[in-house]
């Protein structure tokens, strides 16, 4: 159970999002361990699941903020990117914490989470399958991930608090997963498309009521290094992991800075559905 362990500082989302790939690509060519990697955004960057229409996005007022658009490869609704801690877990399909299927290593991973969250002082849960028709109906019609909960995600006062989503490829698989620190949930709206003004504030409303951030649900702040560093507790206590700190290979810098050129910082892929 020896992982890379990776701290990346803030990037822009093509590069994050390019780097998560590369990883997983040579983690298929058996060329690197299987990594836990914990990042953030600069700048804020909104974030699509694979085959979320790039007609949710309002791209003047995304402009007009100065955000970042970029499409992931894991499925889901749209997440803005920044005050947060990301994570990513890539490692082979056969690997012990990601056999099986998706939601059997959702269950493994949520575990880590909910025991980073609670160290950094949190009453959590995490959320059960008993209402799992429910969540996909509701997300069918939402663009915004954090508004909707799914099967074995972490909350607060039934407030979601951690959104994931994973990728299982023939190279491995990847699940990565954002952690709101600080900040106005609501924000993901103004980048977003609604029909009118009144839909656009009714959406913000149901936001602030599903979801939250560790400081509105904490009372406090929490910086990113004491985010991180509960990350790296929990992964070791909960799932037997032993950490090895690394660096992206050389390999990997030149494949993920490729993929920003080709792929993530690509209209054609970005504006793709």
């Amino acid at each position: 159970m020896n992982w890379r362990l990776l701290l990346t500082p803030p990037a822009p989302g093509a590069w994050n999002m390019a780097v998560d790939e590369a990883i997983l690509e040579s983690i298929g060519r058996g060329a690197s361990l299987p990594t836990l990697r914990l990042y953030a955004w600069t700048p804020a960057c909104l974030s699509l699941g694979v085959a979320q229409p790039f007609a949710d996005v309002d791209a003047a007022r995304l402009r007009a903020r100065g955000w970042d658009a970029v499409r992931r490869i894991t499925g889901g609704r749209a997440i803005l990117h920044t005050d947060e801690l990301t994570y990513s877990v890539i490692g082979p399909a056969e690997n012990p914490i990601l056999a099986g299927s998706v939601l059997e290593s959702y269950s493994r991973i949520a575990k880590a989470l909910l025991r980073a969250v609670q160290d950094l002082g949190m009453s959590v849960e995490m959320k059960e399958k008993d209402d799992v028709g429910q969540v996909t109906n509701l997300s069918r019609s939402n663009p915004v991930c954090f508004e909707v909960p799914s099967t074995y995600e972490i909350t607060v006062d039934g407030k979601k608090l951690i959104g994931s989503a994973q990728a299982r490829r023939k190279d491995g698989v990847l699940q990565h997963g954002s952690l709101p620190l600080v900040g106005d949930l609501t924000r993901i709206t103004d980048a977003l498309t609604f029909a009118d003004e009144s839909a656009r504030a009714d959406a913000a409303a149901r936001l602030l009521a599903r979801a939250a951030t560790v400081e509105s649900a904490l009372g406090r702040a929490a910086t990113w290094d004491d985010a991180a560093r509960a990350m790296v507790r929990a992964f070791e206590a909960e799932l037997g992991i032993q950490f090895e700190r690394g660096d992206l290979s050389p390999v990997e810098s030149t494949r993920a800075d490729e993929l920003v050129r080709e792929k993530y910082g690509n209209p054609e892929w970005t504006e793709r559905v």
